[in-house]
């Protein structure tokens, strides 16, 4: 069992000033192995934090992100998954599934993952799963303004995924899951 913590936009502290409260109890060091980031944490206080939640940190650049260094897309695998990383601001029209899932087959992957919308979707498409992780500091985007803070929390485990999804609204932390199982022959194709 491996938990892969997704999250992204935090756009601190431009758009808001810290994680929330309820979140930040939550993420504890050295319960998590992965961090999956889809950018614009913006400063670095944001990437040295997460660090310290778990120092396995992978990012893509967002397009506020002040770290340069940061990779447009990253692929990376876990287990018997194949994931893919993706800001989202590159994907025309912005959290089309469409899009997105033509993404997901160039980058070749089972599960991607994506922001910029600032909200949170997630998707079992095709052979894969698309997901959202919103944003974890609820920051408004060129969207919307209504966003509810929320993060995703993935448990992989063989050829199955559990995704949970932590949402704050109205000052209380709600969980949603969705589970994913690789197929035989999805997970032949994926080597």
């Amino acid at each position: 069992m491996v938990l892969v913590l997704a999250l992204g936009d935090l756009h601190i502290p431009h758009r808001a000033p810290d994680l929330p409260a309820k979140f930040k109890s939550m993420l504890v060091p050295g319960k998590i192995q992965h961090i999956i980031c889809t950018g614009n944490l913006c400063i670095k206080e944001v990437h040295d934090y997460l660090k310290t939640i778990c120092p396995d940190l992978h990012i893509t650049r967002g397009e506020y992100d002040e770290e340069t260094r940061y990779p447009e897309t990253k692929t990376l695998t876990i287990g018997q998954f194949k994931l893919g990383i993706c800001h989202g601001h590159q994907v025309i029209p912005w959290g089309d599934l469409d899009s997105l899932a033509m993404l997901q087959r160039q980058l070749d992957v089972d599960i991607l993952v994506t922001g910029h919308t600032h909200q949170f979707t997630a998707y079992k498409h095709e052979a894969g799963v698309v997901i959202n992780p919103g944003s974890a500091t609820g920051a408004y985007s060129s969207i919307t303004y209504d966003v509810n803070p929320s993060f995703v929390l993935m448990d992989i485990d063989g050829l199955r995924v559990v995704v949970y999804v932590y949402e704050l609204i109205d000052g209380e932390v709600k969980v949603d899951k969705i589970d994913f199982k690789k197929t035989t022959a999805s997970a032949n194709s994926a080597h």
